[in-house]
């Protein structure tokens, strides 16, 4: 994810290299030819291209409004796994004598390597890479028969839980609760699961990119008669802002793919893990994100 307040220019330029090529070569075949063949074309008005700058724009403006809708639905659902991890473990130890200390905490680290199985899950990493300090051997042999790796988790914490309720270690209230939140968990767990299964329609982006390139050609016949010294860097600049509202709004639809506009779920998961630890009473040095870099993955 990007985390400095300034857009690295480079970044820019890097994601519209390929468009703004594309556009340069296009740009100066139609320029030039345009050149060359003026007695056989009309005239091309400038109202033409200024209506294709409208519906990009437009189209753009849809799209924007609809990767962004997406992107803040995926924030929210993580944040709502947040504030129900820290509740689960909360609710366990207001509800749990010490008796059942280790299950507390086996529960408890559980969740914690529950919001980073999931987010690998999400951007299709191994689910149970590193979490030998969070997962025991045996949960983890459990865990690997299931397809689903995260609702494993969910079912291992449901299953303590009922245990505990069985010995009487919780009373009827607190095994509902718990049972709430955990359900809570698991309805985060399929929205964002919807999210990232729910593909974007490709034809909208062809043929956005189709508008744009017939763009660029009318106004450069509309523009012929302008010295190509201003013609083409002017086309360039146009061309570049539509593609690169385009591809901001392609990476922000897609909010679980390891994108430079990604949810940063992995330092989401780290927190739950400082938080978790501190309420069980360990110490833990919260890590800071490193916000020298433009990227955290």
């Amino acid at each position: 994810m990007i985390l400095e307040n300034k857009l690295p220019l480079r970044y820019l330029i890097g994601i519209v290299k390929y468009e703004l090529t594309a556009v340069l070569i296009l740009s100066l075949i139609t320029h030039f030819g345009a050149f060359r063949l003026t007695d056989f074309l009309p005239d091309m008005p400038l109202a033409i291209p200024a209506f294709l700058g409208t519906s990009i724009s437009v189209l753009l403006s849809f799209k924007m409004n609809q990767s962004y809708d997406r992107w803040w639905e995926a924030r929210k659902i993580w944040g709502a796994i947040t504030n129900d991890s820290r509740s689960l473990i909360m609710q366990l130890l207001a509800f749990v004598t010490h008796d059942h200390d280790g299950i507390v905490k086996r529960i408890a680290y559980r969740q914690a390597a529950w919001g980073y199985t999931l987010g690998r899950s999400l951007r299709g990493n191994d689910p149970l890479a590193n979490l030998q300090h969070l997962i025991d051997a045996d949960d983890q042999h459990k865990i690997l028969a299931h397809t689903n790796k995260p609702l494993a988790i969910l079912q291992l914490t449901v299953q303590d839980i009922s245990a505990m309720r069985a010995m009487d270690a919780l009373d009827v209230h607190a095994h509902i609760h718990l049972q709430e939140t955990v359900i809570r968990l698991t309805d985060s767990m399929g929205g964002a699961e919807r999210i990232n299964r729910t593909v974007f329609p490709s034809t909208y982006r062809l043929i956005l990119h189709l508008i744009i390139y017939l763009f660029v050609i009318t106004l450069t016949i509309s523009l012929n008669s302008i010295n190509n010294l201003l013609v083409i860097p002017l086309l360039m600049l146009i061309s570049a802002s539509f593609f690169c509202i385009e591809k901001i709004a392609y990476h922000l639809q897609d909010p679980f793919k390891n994108s430079p506009s990604d949810i940063p779920i992995t330092e989401i998961a780290k927190n739950i893990e400082v938080n978790t630890r501190q309420l069980l009473g360990e110490e833990v040095k919260a890590t800071e994100s490193n916000t020298e870099s433009y990227f955290v993955m």
